[in-house]
């Protein structure tokens, strides 16, 4: 449903690509933030599959008003092969989550590692020299990671389950950002204690030691993993005795907006930072590229969530 929103003959188009995108929450963002600055643009939502890709990008590129999109899983991958230029973000991770039309050139972007660090910095968070715990480099955890270290992040330790081609990715990853920035990075195996680490199961593992010595040296704590989510959801990624009192812990989930592992650092003084404000940041980031518009952020967040 378009409520509120108007259209007319010079409307311009955005949209989200990918499969499946009826969850999105992009649209009601979008359409809102449009309105409450006046542009004349509309923002809808496309499943299609990657065999596609090459026909939508040649058909946008040709039509005028459709000024850009989203890409969203399986897709942010497969639309490089058909884009002309990327961001350093975006070819840090090999993925993209923007797309923006320039004199009929299709340019890729990343803005959920952007929208991340813009949370942290609204939160008054520091992060240029900062030491940061990442769990999860998967398709958060690598914006993340790419972004934390093109912003000035001075080390970070990552923290990925072992074995198979996800550690491989991961320590190409490491390899690849590390060499780009210049920054510190290094790869660790995730203790397999099920949903969180640091528990009873883990203690005196080797894994158990080196995330507990990781995090009593961070300044900041990501959870990029999938632990904790779900309304109700009680699981952690990381036990409370292991977190530092006093320190920044993050985390990429936004649903529920306050995750386990976020009342349990809320709980030891921490400065706490949920994942709603990064959901919302990358789509801001997104704006900015389309149209150079600031999205009202503030708005967004207390008349949708």
């Amino acid at each position: 449903m378009l409520e509120g929103v108007q259209m007319s003959g010079e409307t311009r188009l955005v949209c989200l690509l990918g499969n499946p995108t009826g969850h999105s929450l992009s649209p009601a963002m979008h359409n809102l933030s449009f309105r409450l600055l006046g542009l004349d643009a509309v923002y809808l939502c496309f499943d299609v599959a990657n065999e596609n890709l090459g026909a939508i990008v040649a058909a946008f590129k040709a039509m005028e008003r459709w000024d850009g999109f989203n890409v969203t899983m399986p897709c942010k991958q497969a639309i490089i092969a058909h884009l002309d230029e990327l961001d350093e973000a975006a070819r840090l991770i090999g993925a993209v989550n923007v797309v923006k039309k320039v004199d009929g050139r299709a340019l890729g972007f990343s803005t959920d590692g952007v929208g991340f660090m813009q949370n942290l910095r609204k939160h008054g968070v520091a992060v240029e020299g900062a030491r940061m715990v990442v769990l999860g480099p998967g398709g958060a955890g690598s914006a993340i990671i790419a972004q934390a270290a093109l912003d000035g992040v001075a080390h970070l330790d990552i923290f990925a389950r072992a074995g198979g081609a996800s550690f491989a990715k991961a320590r190409e990853l490491a390899a690849r950002v590390a060499a780009r920035t210049g920054c510190s990075i290094e790869l660790h195996e995730l203790p397999d204690g099920g949903g969180e680490v640091g528990g009873e199961s883990d203690a005196g593992s080797a894994g158990f030691d080196e995330l507990a010595s990781c995090i009593a040296r961070a300044d900041i704590l990501v959870n990029a993993t999938p632990v904790g989510m779900g309304e109700g959801c009680a699981d952690t990624p990381v036990a409370r005795e292991l977190i530092k009192p006093g320190m920044v812990v993050a985390d990429a989930i936004y649903h529920p907006r306050e995750t386990q592992l976020i009342r349990d650092a809320r709980s030891l003084g921490c400065t706490v930072v949920p994942g709603l404000g990064m959901l919302i940041e990358q789509a801001a980031a997104g704006e900015l590229i389309w149209y150079g518009a600031q999205m009202p952020v503030d708005v967004i967040e207390a008349q949708l969530f």
